[in-house]
């Protein structure tokens, strides 16, 4: 068998299945063109699947298993549910009692089988088949399931209750109890039910949430609350247990709150959990952020900026120095759209330095830097020594202090692009803030270049989109008339099974960019109102978050409630 390390043309000609010069040809195509190598050399007729699969199994140390010649015993089949061979494009072959060997459809993504490991509760081991052998072969054994339901895992729970020890009410459970009960398998599946549809659905965080007298789990997308339905109150501590034993908490401890990570790969694409636990009156609380990377489009393009502010924007993010700051409520996409603008510029003649708390996306080209308090790793202190490592930008997760604000102001001054965040209404509130935190004004006109506030709205789903005839009592929360909007269209989504019934699918950023004029940066220095600034910022063209808002309502993309929700009327 073949070393791990060797790269797929080394093995295939030592298989004396292609050449030297044929693998050559083939990398010379693939500068070209991209693409996996070994996919080329089937393209170009050199070899087969069948090699490449013998192949991909000697690089992987798996064997390779011809899934159409195999019958598969239902004791493997039983041990994986529909949901996961669909979602990971894995099949099982056999279960010996211990060991589950599954035939994995990517053979590069060995990821998966660490995974289900975690999933399954028990060991896993790999065998290289091709895409179609696995999909026909979920399709044979698995045809007419959708997948276990929530409904199916409540009656087994009820079924298996005492072979699980499931841990009844008023507590007094030992840790091996907490052990068997987090491992037993309707345990497993539920929380593998949970995960899988709440990644599915795109939803943004798990709550897992205990109280006197039920046991709740919620879904947030699109920045709402769905509840699921609600499994027994008993099974609270084991499911808790089992979330702390797929991020590596300590089960042990109920009293302190803690916080780990899950990292799973889901269908080949890095999925990251981060999980929070909180003890409570009634059990602890678990709180899991769902981190997909393929689910977040970092391009400046595609955040929501109409044509001019994108504009606008792209000129704040290309100025050669100075602070600017993005501003919003928690959950309003100030990350995304400063992560946007730092893929924007990150070329290879640029240095950017991040840091974060905590650090929700991998950016390839940045450094960047986990904030831990606990061992005084500070945002004050970390950009300390940012400035020493020669960066071109920085970016500080959150201006919280004077401390960090006089720091960022510092490098501003210095010839550096400082991005960050605070958390403010508005952006011409931005200016008080800073001030309230002891920035001398005329240090905050001389670096402040741009502030860019802004909001998430619900856009309407595309399937159930219907026009209507707005009241007016609907327009005046608008601050609007009939007579003025005579003409335009207005829509809301009906409700499909797309989006839950909702009417909303994705949501939309509402933007409100003021760009640091002369005459505005001599009145921060003069100490005027928020309200003198917000008009000299409009008379200079800024459009609130509520004008924004209406635009996007005439466009046909969100809903006079979403705005209204959302936006605050600045006359």
């Amino acid at each position: 068998m073949a070393a791990p390390h060797k790269r797929i043309g080394e093995i295939l000609i030592e298989m004396d299945l292609v050449t030297d010069a044929e693998v050559k040809e083939a990398l010379k195509l693939q500068k070209t063109k991209g693409g996996l190598l070994g996919e080329i050399l089937v393209g170009l007729g050199y070899i087969t699947e069948k090699d490449l699969l013998f192949a991909l199994g000697a690089q992987s140390g798996m064997e390779v298993v011809e899934l159409d010649d195999v019958e598969v015993p239902t004791e493997a089949i039983s041990k994986v549910d529909a949901n996961i061979c669909e979602t990971f494009q894995i099949c099982p072959v056999s279960w010996d009692g211990k060991v589950l060997t599954v035939a994995v459809a990517d053979p590069l993504n060995v990821a998966v089988l660490d995974d289900l490991r975690f999933l399954l509760n028990c060991e896993v081991q790999g065998a290289i088949s091709n895409k179609e052998s696995v999909e026909k072969a979920i399709k044979k054994y698995y045809e007419g399931q959708t997948g276990e339901s929530l409904d199916d895992i409540l009656r087994e729970l009820g079924q298996e209750a005492a072979d699980a020890m499931l841990l009844e009410e008023g507590g007094g459970y030992s840790i091996e109890d907490l052990e068997k009960a987090a491992n037993s398998t309707p345990v497993v599946k539920l929380l593998n039910l949970v995960l899988l549809q709440a990644i599915r659905d795109k939803a943004a965080d798990v709550h897992l949430e205990p109280f006197e007298n039920d046991f709740k789990i919620r879904y947030r997308i699109d920045g709402v609350l769905y509840e699921m339905m609600p499994p027994p109150r008993h099974l609270a501590p084991a499911l808790t247990s089992r979330v702390k034993v797929m991020s590596k908490l300590d089960i042990a401890e109920t009293r302190l709150p803690q916080d780990g990570r899950i990292e799973l790969n889901i269908g080949g694409r890095p999925v990251d959990l981060r999980v929070s636990t909180l003890p409570t009156m009634f059990g602890e609380s678990v709180v899991m952020r769902i981190l997909d990377r393929t689910n977040v489009n970092l391009d400046l393009e595609k955040i929501g900026l109409r044509s001019k502010d994108l504009e606008i924007f792209r000129a704040l993010v290309a100025k050669p120095n100075g602070i600017i700051l993005v501003t919003g409520p928690t959950g309003s996409g100030k990350t995304t759209t400063l992560y946007s603008a730092l893929s924007e510029v990150n070329k290879v003649d640029t240095k950017i330095i991040t840091t974060e708390d905590p650090v929700e996306y991998d950016l390839e080209g940045i450094v960047q830097v986990q904030i831990n308090e606990e061992i005084g790793l500070t945002y004050a202190n970390c950009l300390r020594s940012i400035l020493r490592q020669d960066p071109d930008m920085i970016l500080v997760g959150e201006i919280r202090d004077l401390e960090t604000a006089q720091i960022s102001v510092e490098a501003a001054l210095t010839g550096h692009v400082v991005f960050s965040t605070l958390h403010t209404n508005d952006a011409p509130s931005v200016v008080t803030r800073l001030v309230d935190l002891g920035v001398e004004p005329y240090l905050l006109a001389a670096t402040l270049e741009g502030i860019v506030a802004q909001r998430l709205v619900r856009k309407i789903c595309e399937d159930c989109k219907k026009e209507y005839d707005p009241t007016d009592e609907e327009l005046y929360e608008l601050e609007l008339r009939s007579d003025l909007v005579r003409g335009k269209r207005f829509y809301y989504g009906e409700g499909c099974k797309k989006c839950n019934n909702t009417g909303y699918r994705g949501r939309l950023a509402l933007f409100e960019i003021i760009v640091l004029s002369e005459r505005l940066k001599q009145m921060i220095i003069d100490g005027v109102s928020i309200a003198d600034l917000r008009k000299q910022a409009r008379a200079e063209g800024m459009k609130t978050l509520r004008e924004s808002g209406v635009i996007a309502i005439y466009d046909g993309i969100t809903t006079i409630e979403e705005v209204v929700k959302e936006t605050l009327f600045a006359g």
